[in-house]
């Protein structure tokens, strides 16, 4: 039997906030859960750090995850909003380091490539793909929602597939020396 993993993505903001926890067994991910924090009716910017910091490590400890995918900023023509974007992102992130959870980062761009093999796919889009990906009943009502659902997604695709202690060789020479019995020659032909 193999060991489930649990991957929990980020899409952080400061008006909404969206979660999202997948299960991966043998490679085949399924939905765990999903969440959303709406902060647009809190006016102090201090306050909603805090609520951000605090639901990241409550949404840690409901769906103890193994490894967590928060989504980059993406830039924006509006300096203020970016500066805004990259508080929420680094309080969540501080939140998951706290917890001394892995956390990787990827960018929409990324996140949309590896859901809908095009990097400029729409929030729909990316929706729509989830409910096929994740074989759900519906699509999720929240965009940030499933756009959490879709780093985590993009995170399972991107993380090493087979043993983590699995060696990276820089060269075939190095992958050779560890491995001569895999090197065809023709001593070890049987004809």
């Amino acid at each position: 039997m193999s060991k489930e993993v649990i991957i929990m993505g980020i899409d952080p903001g400061t008006n909404v906030m969206g979660f999202g926890a997948i299960v991966l067994q043998n490679d085949t991910p399924r939905l765990l859960g999903m969440k959303e924090l709406r902060l647009n009716k809190i006016d102090d910017p201090h306050l909603k750090l805090k609520l951000i910091y605090e639901e990241c490590q409550e949404m840690i400890e409901k769906f103890k995850p193994h490894e967590i995918a928060i989504e980059a900023p993406f830039y924006a023509s509006n300096p203020q909003s970016m500066l805004k974007l990259g508080r929420a992102q680094g309080v969540a992130m501080a939140a998951v380091i706290s917890k001394n959870v892995s956390v990787t980062e990827y960018s929409p761009r990324k996140v949309k490539k590896s859901i809908t093999g095009k990097g400029a796919a729409s929030k729909e889009q990316i929706a729509q793909m989830l409910v096929t990906l994740l074989n759900l009943h519906s699509i999720p009502t929240s965009l940030d929602v499933s756009d959490a659902l879709a780093v985590a997604l993009c995170h399972s695709y991107n993380r090493k597939k087979s043993n983590p202690n699995r060696k990276n060789y820089g060269s075939w020479r190095s992958y050779i020396k560890d491995n001569p019995h895999k090197l065809y020659t023709s001593n070890n032909s049987k004809g």
